[in-house]
């Protein structure tokens, strides 16, 4: 209670009535292999395609070391979750590195030698190695680099020669005078004493001593590989990483500061592809200017750098070309990378990221509500020595996930190729109330080639269940609903194949001539009946989820009648609005919902042990599943 010593007017602000906001139930979440990408830490939101394609790849076909070429169901998936109207996602990349010891083993790689030498020979010559920052065959880059260089930056005021357009530490070509000039590399330094500019080199360089000096970087550009519309290996379009001087401090923006295995940067860490190995040797001299001096002359060699005093040298005649190899996929992975290892490691080992992988990844964020493994089901994944599906252990990982984190609902894949009763034994495998499975495959056109292609549907049902939330409300069951990417089915269901599988819970995907190609099922894989119904099991995730968030305030607060008043009109406050969004059944809020935090819910144990129990009950309104209209047949009378 404030203390009022003296007269006067106290103006105080007291907290209003609180209240409940509905959280989003349409952000989801895939796991599974992807051509390129961050294989541990913090998985980023995508927001688009395109956020997806400049990280993990394009949807190029996928080559795993131990069992060949696959299709990019992932990248498919994305793709897809974003054309049938879905908006937020996040990717967790799945990774089975081969069994070769080494985890930068995978990542494309080239060493940079001087004319003349052999790359392999051995011992190796001493020079930077450039190595795919993620591992890959979308990692066997093509990097183009070029020597930049600006207009000469000396000038000659009244008071003597001085340099503009410069900062301390960049690297500039100095020329010097006499009958035959010549140039070098040197780095832009400040005298603490006066301020005065000089120049660093073999040895300190004075303004006088020069008659040019032109500002010198590197243009960092990358192609990655990819296929054509008829499926031939090719180089994408040139994607401009950077501009890079060489300012070797940790702080600074140079070359051998943002392309290394761990750049600065959240935004360098997810989107700089390609990392330079050795820079730490050439820093060791400890002279900012040998190691500039050293790192251009194996990245560009000499002659290249003598085109910096003409600055209109055409870009050709100042690059140079190469491209990494022996990137690869890995192995296909198992169950255990898409669980998430604790010991997991990686290129970048960082101690810090290497923990969240695989589903571990996603655990922490919150905001996530639908999770799908897109191509789980497919053939790389059934273990020949065993002889069994590693299949349905991925997706019973999913389902598991799911269930622990309580407001999560896993999309499922039924196995490619099925017919109606193996999807029905796949789905009789395990029951759980947080799943939802779907048959058959879609058949899209693929993004490059153009070709129809069979794709598991869970990442595209993904994209309807939020496209459904957004346009009625996740109280409306993701069903009914066009599927806009397919352009056929695996299999064209019918009804009496349905009349098996939908009281099962496998939702079917079906085709009806004017309307086109429809989800026809919202069902979960539930044995309970209370449970069978998909959007139920979604809307009482949303409704708890929301109270959960909603009512944090009321932690330590003073358990009283007080508090169980306002912590009932805050949950009936919340629940009145679903009600008149049609959520609730029920002519009147009475019998939509009843809230109740009093006496009657506490016990004196409760009470002395902090427990307020706040007991809640809801009607939700279940989909019209079957209509059914009884007609009969009636004789008409006459009225005189």
């Amino acid at each position: 209670m404030p203390q009022y010593l003296s007269p006067g007017v106290y103006v105080e602000e007291l907290p209003g009535s609180r209240t409940i906001q509905g959280v989003s139930t349409s952000v989801a979440a895939f796991v599974g292999p992807t051509r390129f990408g961050p294989t541990s830490g913090r998985p980023e939101l995508l927001t688009s395609y395109a956020d997806f394609v400049g990280i993990y790849g394009d949807p190029a076909d996928l080559r795993f070391g131990d069992n060949g070429q696959f299709r990019n169901h992932v990248a498919l998936g994305v793709k897809g979750f974003f054309d049938e109207g879905g908006a937020s996602l996040y990717v967790v990349r799945a990774f089975a590195h081969r069994d070769t010891g080494a985890p930068e083993d995978d990542h494309g790689r080239t060493r940079l030698v001087s004319p003349g030498e052999d790359p392999d020979a051995s011992p190796p010559p001493a020079g930077l190695t450039l190595r795919a920052r993620f591992p890959g065959t979308a990692g066997n880059l093509r990097v183009i680099l070029t020597l930049r260089s600006g207009n000469d930056c000396l000038v000659q005021p009244n008071s003597g020669p001085a340099l503009t357009r410069v900062r301390e530490f960049d690297t500039v070509w100095a020329v010097t005078g006499g009958s035959h000039p010549a140039g070098s590399v040197n780095v832009v330094r400040r005298n603490p004493a006066d301020g005065s500019w000089f120049l660093s080199g073999e040895s300190r360089i004075d303004l006088d001593d020069v008659v040019a000096v032109y500002p010198i970087s590197v243009l960092v550009e990358v192609q990655r590989p990819t296929t054509d519309a008829r499926g031939l290996p090719v180089f994408g379009p040139t994607v401009t990483v950077g501009e890079f001087g060489f300012d070797p401090r940790p702080i600074g923006t140079g070359l051998t500061t943002v392309l290394t295995a761990n750049p600065p940067t959240r935004r360098q860490a997810l989107t700089v592809p390609l990392a330079i190995e050795g820079a730490a040797d050439l820093l060791a001299a400890g002279d900012p200017q040998d190691a500039a001096a050293a790192a251009l002359a194996q990245l560009l060699f000499g002659a290249t750098l003598e085109t910096a005093s003409n600055p209109a040298t055409p870009p050709a005649n100042r690059q140079r070309v190469v491209t990494l190899a022996d990137g690869t996929d890995g192995n296909a992975p198992d169950v255990t990378e898409y669980e998430g290892m604790p010991t997991f490691a990686d290129y970048q080992d960082d101690l810090t990221a290497l923990p969240f992988n695989g589903l571990l990844a996603i655990e922490a964020i919150e905001d996530i509500s639908i999770v799908s493994a897109p191509g789980s089901s497919t053939g790389w994944n059934t273990d020949p020595a065993l002889g069994t599906p590693i299949a349905q252990a991925i997706a019973g990982a999913v389902v598991s996930h799911c269930e622990r984190l309580l407001y999560r609902v896993a999309a499922l894949d039924a196995p490619p190729n099925s017919l109606p009763t193996t999807v029905l034994d796949y789905r009789n495998l395990r029951s759980s109330t947080h799943a939802a499975l779907y048959f058959p495959w879609l058949v899209v056109s693929h993004p490059i080639e153009g070709t129809r292609i069979t794709v598991p549907p869970s990442a595209y049902m993904a994209g309807v269940w939020a496209r459904s939330d957004n346009t009625r409300g996740v109280i409306k069951a993701p069903a009914n609903e066009v599927i806009r990417s397919a352009l056929d089915l695996e299999l064209r269901v019918n009804k009496a194949q349905q009349d098996l599988l939908n009281p099962e819970g496998v939702n079917c995907l079906r085709y009806f001539p004017g309307s086109g190609f429809l989800v026809w099922g919202a069902r979960t894989i539930s044995d309970d009946p209370e449970w069978k119904y998909l959007s139920i099991r979604r809307y009482f995730n949303y409704v708890e989820r929301s109270i959960d968030q909603g009512t944090q305030w009321v932690v330590f607060e003073i358990n009283g009648p007080a508090l169980w008043d306002a912590v009932r009109q805050t949950v009936e406050g919340f629940l009145f609005t679903e009600w008149k969004n049609g959520a609730l059944l029920g002519r009147s809020p009475e019998q939509g919902y009843f809230v109740r935090c009093d006496e009657s819910t506490m016990t004196p144990d409760d009470l002395d042990n902090g427990r307020l129990i706040c007991q809640i009950g809801i009607a939700a309104a279940k989909p019209a599943e079957f209509v059914i209209f009884r007609i009969s047949q009636f004789t008409a009378t006459t009225q005189s």
